[in-house]
């Protein structure tokens, strides 16, 4: 090489400069015109490197190649588009050392880099085989004129030879720079000969396919034909730069495991697409399953962390509560931890609970404890059955189930699936997808699982599986049967409160931009929120409270400009200033005795319930109405009242005339509001009861049971549910059924404290308690005479 010198420098875009090239270019960047006119000023010399990336307007050091040409500008031209044209003369290769990027124009440090030649005789015969193959190649590509085979054959030099038979090449810009970069004459000629030769037997199989396929083509397969043209080109080299889309989709299918069913099918399937046209419709559905096959994880599977104190900890941190549900989880990992050979096998289990009480969120907070994906399939409103097997491939637009696309998603054969709103399914003429869901939910018969679009068997039984829904009973029984049922009943309000103070005031304050100030909620104003301003079983309406106190306090700040680390706090003064009045009052009850009002008990998806019901009886001609918007099981709960009452009439002082000339009117209120079910029926023996005979009934008095004709008391559901609701309604005395007292040791010490549950097995002993009775012993036995007789002995005794 020889000095060091300094030029003024032109970066190229899309174009490489051979040393004895004379060509024009149009140059538009203000920093290359500089260059140009500076050149104009020295000499007439300038120094053209090429840019890597086009697309780049000003280029740095490392987007440009390091060898370029020096040129000579013969002549210089501006145009009216404030472009210039220049016509420059290639003069010899050089190499950039450093590069000066200023505000008038880039410079560049370069080295001269001279030719070596090496053995004479060799270069002599790579010169003559370069131009035989530049003449064959003249002859087969119509582009270059036959002329220029006369200037070729009078140079005598070979590196003049090189850099002017490759101008005329079709080249990509790293294949020229890689020639402008040998500076050793043999190497340079040795690959322009390569890529010659390339170039010519493109050409013949060119021909050779025109051929063949020519009497094949028509008008509509034109498009058909350019790409079985290039497909063949592609074969008959051997190799190409990017592998055809079959080809890939050989070797994901060959390293991919998967079994071998599946394999077969889609090895099967990649050949049927071979044969066809890819602009066919039938072949874009083919490829669609394919893409399916490789797509799913099958075989792909993550490894559990069966750590049962980090399990614990992501719990506790991420729900407060919920001590059943925790337990389980727990107990889960623990036998997966002994029972290693068991360690793949699935769980289901199905959190049952009104909203807003966490039942979505701690499957995720499960999913993080246990190291798995955690995919989501709401299932509310779903009624097709199709939705879960998928649709058969003969229908347009067809596509797997929601099983399958979750596993494509989570991207493991083994993740944490939630079912979300199981019980909100429903069903019409295209299927029952409560049925379709047996097997997926099955243990026993879910690893050979069929979707109808896959049609081939796939394992789900290392999945585990957890279902949300809000009432059980919505659920078909074989359904309900493969499910372990954990009940999610609703919060206490001093679990409200911690709820609040541990999580949803950080939330409030984290999405409403006061993570700068410092914003507080007394414990007697959340507990004013959650007892006068919400009810509900979950904490989704305390939370939405939350967030309405912390939009006020960030109205506050924006309107008037407080600075950062300012203190909000919010007692129960300040909730009626931001909140409004409050909504409601939870002294529901009467506050003295009343004739025919009695407070039941009842049991929604929402949480438990005070549901009144009254009792009114004026002169008529014997009828019974029945109002409130009653389903038939509670209608005939209201008959089978009626029905006892009656046959205690006599003891009750009442004459059997007395129903032939009053009517008896029952109301449960709300009058909107759909209600069914036997738990209320002791509550309407009672007001019927207390309407009839005049009596009164104690307002602190709530009660729940089904009742019989012979007045036996029979056990209900959800009494946890009821039992909150009759606290925070201000019940005093709760009577439950008998049967139910078991169930009193599931419940918390919170719940029961301060109330008096009283189990009871028969109406009388109901009566006993929830009337203003003179002497309560006294009337319990004359009742108890008529209502036992011919009973067991020990209904005698309980009666006594």
């Amino acid at each position: 090489m020889s000095k060091n010198r300094r030029f003024p420098l032109l970066p190229l875009r899309d174009m490489i400069i051979f040393p004895h090239m004379v060509v024009p270019l149009f140059v538009g960047r203000e920093k290359s015109i500089a260059a140009l006119e500076d050149a104009v000023k020295n000499n007439n010399e300038l120094y053209l490197v090429a840019q890597k990336d086009a697309s780049i307007l000003n280029p740095e050091r490392e987007d440009i190649y390091t060898m370029g040409t020096v040129v000579n500008i013969i002549q210089m031209l501006r145009l009216p588009d404030n472009t210039v044209k220049v016509l420059i003369e290639g003069k010899y290769r050089a190499k950039l050392k450093k590069l000066h990027n200023m505000p008038e124009g880039y410079y560049a440090n370069i080295e001269e880099c001279l030719d070596t030649t090496g053995d004479e005789v060799n270069v002599e015969a790579i010169t003559r085989s370069v131009k035989d193959t530049f003449e064959q190649y003249v002859k087969l590509n119509k582009r270059i004129p036959p002329e220029l085979l006369m200037s070729i054959s009078s140079i005598k030099e070979p590196s003049r030879l090189a850099d002017i038979i490759v101008a005329h090449l079709a080249m990509k810009i790293p294949e020229k720079q890689k020639i402008l970069e040998a500076v050793e004459v043999a190497s340079r000629l040795h690959i322009l000969l390569e890529k010659m030769q390339g170039e010519i037997e493109i050409i013949n199989v060119e021909r050779k396919i025109k051929n063949r396929v020519k009497t094949q083509m028509e008008k509509s397969q034109k498009e058909y034909y350019l790409n079985e043209q290039m497909n063949a080109i592609q074969k008959e080299l051997g190799q190409k730069d990017e592998k055809s889309d079959i080809t890939e989709l050989e070797e994901k299918l060959n390293t991919k495991p998967i079994p071998k069913e599946a394999k077969e099918k889609t090895l099967k399937e990649i050949k049927k697409l071979k044969a066809m046209s890819q602009m066919s419709a039938e072949a874009a559905v083919v490829r669609n399953y394919i893409d399916w096959m490789l797509n799913l994880p099958w075989e792909n599977y993550t490894q559990d962390d069966n750590d049962v104190e980090h399990a614990r900890k992501i719990l506790e941190a991420d729900h407060y509560g919920l001590k059943e549900v925790k337990d389980r989880i727990i107990e889960y990992l623990a036998v997966r931890t002994l029972v290693k050979e068991n360690n793949g096998k699935g769980t289901i289990l199905c959190l049952v609970g009104p909203p807003g009480v966490g039942k979505t969120s701690i499957g995720r907070s499960l999913a993080d404890s246990l190291g798995r994906k955690f995919v989501r399939i709401s299932l509310g409103g779903v009624r097709d059955e199709a939705e879960i097997r998928g649709h058969r491939r003969t229908y347009v637009g067809a596509m797997p189930g929601k099983i399958m696309n979750a596993l494509k998603r989570a991207g493991t054969s083994n993740p944490l699936i939630l079912l979300d709103e199981i019980d909100k399914m429903t069903s019409d003429m295209r299927g029952d997808p409560a049925s379709a869901m047996l097997e997926v939910l099955d243990p026993e018969q879910n690893n050979t699982f069929v979707d109808h679009y896959i049609e081939v068997e796939y394992d789900l039984s290392k999945i585990m599986f957890i279902m949300t829904a809000n009432d059980v009973s919505k659920i078909s029984s074989p359904l309900r049967d493969r499910m372990e049922i954990i009940s999610i009943p609703g919060y206490t309000p001093d679990e409200k409160l911690q709820i609040g103070k541990r999580h949803l005031l950080k939330k409030a304050v984290a999405s409403n931009g006061l993570n700068d100030y410092v914003f507080k909620i007394s414990d007697t104003a959340i507990m004013k929120l959650i007892e006068n301003y919400s009810r509900e079983a979950g904490v989704r309406e305390l939370e939405r409270l939350m967030g309405a106190l912390a939009r006020k306090i960030a109205t506050q700040i924006v309107t008037k400009k407080i600075p950062v680390g300012k203190k909000f706090s919010i007692t129960p003064t300040k909730l009626k200033k931001h909140l409004g009045p409050e909504k409601y009052d939870r002294t529901d009850i009467e506050k003295h005795p009343q004739i025919g009002l009695v407070n039941g008990l009842a049991w929604t998806a929402f949480g438990g319930e005070l549901l009144h019901i009254e009792v009114v009886t004026v002169e008529g001609t014997g009828k019974l109405q029945i109002t409130g918007k009653l389903g038939d099981v509670m209608l005939e709960s209201a008959k089978a009242a009626l029905s006892y009452v009656k046959s205690i009439s006599d003891r009750l002082g009442i004459g059997a005339q007395w129903y032939d000339k009053n009517d008896i009117h029952i109301h449960v209120p709300d009058g909107a509001t759909p209600k069914d079910g036997p738990s209320a029926g002791v509550t309407m023996v009672t007001a019927l009861t207390s309407a009839i005979a005049g009596i009164k009934v104690f307002a602190d008095v709530a009660m729940t049971g089904e009742v019989t004709i012979r007045g036996r008391v029979l056990p209900v559901g959800g009494l946890k549910e009821k039992l909150l609701a009759a606290k925070l309604a201000g019940i005093q005395t709760v009577l439950i059924p008998k049967k139910n007292e078991k169930d009193l040791d599931k419940i918390s010490e919170e719940i029961k404290k301060d109330l008096n549950i009283v189990p009871c097995k028969l109406v009388e002993e109901v009566l006993k308690y929830a009337l203003n009775l003179s002497n309560p012993d006294s009337f319990m036995k004359v009742v108890g005479l008529k209502v036992i007789t011919g009973q067991a002995e020990t209904d005698l005794e309980i009666a006594n």
